[in-house]
């Protein structure tokens, strides 16, 4: 309780600085002014680094014109020393918030002592993270990779194994069931089974065996169930990069019960939606339901150090041998390190309430604001998106809140996610709230 209400504390004064430093003049200008009819310009040194690193990077995203040099618990500073609200968290990878400085802590000393070994050799941290992790969420075993997209389509493989060696599956026949609109990486395997011109458009040919359904839909999963060579359904209990999309009541229950039924196995991508977010430690746990595979990354390190996993039972995770799956990194001792207390600064800071109590004040101030500008709000726990009008550009409106002091990222075109680290205050909530509807009265103004 100590470190909670140390955390609270700080909070406090932290929006308070934000009051006198998101829209105070630390450099001017800090903010767009009243009615002002389109978003500023980048800094000189801002533009700079932008220009650097379109010259001398590929061209593989387009981030906004922003540039961070530091950050702390709910807080980003730009290189000209503004301070913002984060809203995207790394995309839930610093759900724990920005720098935490337990979780810094166990990164410096491990890496001080043991870096890295491969997995040709045992270390002294990795029974230890994997007796951790697999207590606390009640499984078996853990496979350890580095990276969401490595965690997911670790699952794939361990699914395919399974369905040739317990499920009888004819070799090369066993099929993967993907949910539309899914985003699970940028690997070839994550491509094949997008249906997302942008993601998959000019990559083929592309991976067999995988075949796409409408998200939210049981009838179109048991239709491809029924198929005996289905190995595996894998899905997003949220989908977050479709804009954070949340299915019925009584979705997942139903996907746990007609993969049981056809003995087919449920992979939970749980990368974004998980360790908290949702408001829960695992979102799946909302709705009571247990998968056969859990796929993890992101908060799984608080976003020092790229450490993901997936978790299963022997059944499964007991098919792939050695030799047959592997990563130099996963498992590594500062992954391990980082992992553990990640995971018990989720626990003990209770960041999974935080999340049910400011993402319900956020999504309830949210739906005061003029419709005519957000026609919808919706999420769980702390994982939120709004989805604007069409009559406004969701990147100028990301823009404008930028001029404010808070940074957020449109998706899909009209959807901007709301995802601040879980370790946000009601008082900072309130703030950011007066951020978003200043900028939504301005467009008001100007439309």
């Amino acid at each position: 309780m100590a470190s909670v209400s140390k955390a609270m504390t700080s909070s406090r004064r932290l929006v308070q600085a934000a009051r006198l430093g998101v829209r105070g003049a630390q450099t001017a200008p800090q903010t767009a002014a009243p009615g002002i009819s389109a978003p500023l310009a980048p800094s000189p040194a801002t533009a700079a680094l932008i220009k650097q690193e379109e010259k001398f990077g590929a061209h593989n995203y387009k981030p906004l014109p922003v540039a961070i040099k530091r950050a702390q618990g709910v807080f980003m500073w730009d290189v000209d020393n503004k301070r913002y609200y984060d809203f995207l968290s790394a995309y839930s990878a610093v759900n724990q918030g920005h720098c935490h400085p337990r979780i810094v802590k166990a990164l410096t000393e491990q890496a001080a002592t043991l870096c890295l070994t491969s997995r040709a050799f045992h270390n002294d941290v990795l029974a230890h993270y994997e007796k951790f992790v697999t207590e606390l969420l009640g499984y078996d075993k853990l496979l350890p990779m580095n990276t969401g997209v490595e965690a997911c389509e670790t699952s794939i493989k361990l699914a395919r194994k399974w369905a040739y060696k317990v499920k009888g599956v004819p070799e090369n026949q066993a099929k993967i069931i993907f949910a539309e609109n899914n985003f699970w990486g940028r690997s070839l395997a994550a491509v094949s089974a997008s249906t997302d011109p942008t993601a998959y458009r000019d990559y083929g040919p592309f991976l067999p065996g995988f075949k796409t359904i409408p998200y939210d839909d049981l009838p179109a999963l048991e239709a491809e169930l029924k198929d005996p060579n289905v190995a595996a359904f894998m899905v997003e209990p949220i989908q977050g990069e479709a804009g954070v999309v949340v299915p019925s009541d009584g979705y997942l229950a139903g996907v746990r019960s007609l993969c049981t039924k056809y003995n087919a196995l449920f992979i939970a991508d749980e990368v974004q939606s998980g360790l908290g977010r949702a408001g829960a430690r695992l979102c799946v746990d909302n709705s009571k339901v247990r998968p056969d595979l859990v796929t993890l990354g992101k908060a799984l390190s608080g976003g020092v150090y790229p450490v993901s996993a997936v978790v299963g039972d022997d059944e499964v995770m007991t098919t792939i041998r050695p030799g047959e799956h592997g990563s130099t990194y996963g498992g590594n001792p500062i992954a391990c390190k980082v992992g553990i207390e990640a995971l018990r600064v989720l626990e003990e800071e209770k960041l999974a309430e935080n999340a049910v109590r400011t993402g319900a004040l956020l999504r309830d101030e949210l739906k005061k604001l003029s419709p005519e500008v957000i026609k919808i709000v919706r999420g769980v726990g702390q994982f939120n998106a709004i989805v604007i009008d069409a009559k406004y550009d969701a990147m100028d409106v990301c823009l404008r809140l930028r001029d404010r002091g808070l940074l957020a990222k449109p998706t899909h075109g009209d959807k901007i996610r709301f995802t601040p680290p879980l370790v946000i205050s009601e008082e900072q909530i309130m703030d950011c709230v007066g951020i978003i509807k200043s900028v939504v009265e301005d467009l008001l103004r100007v439309k």
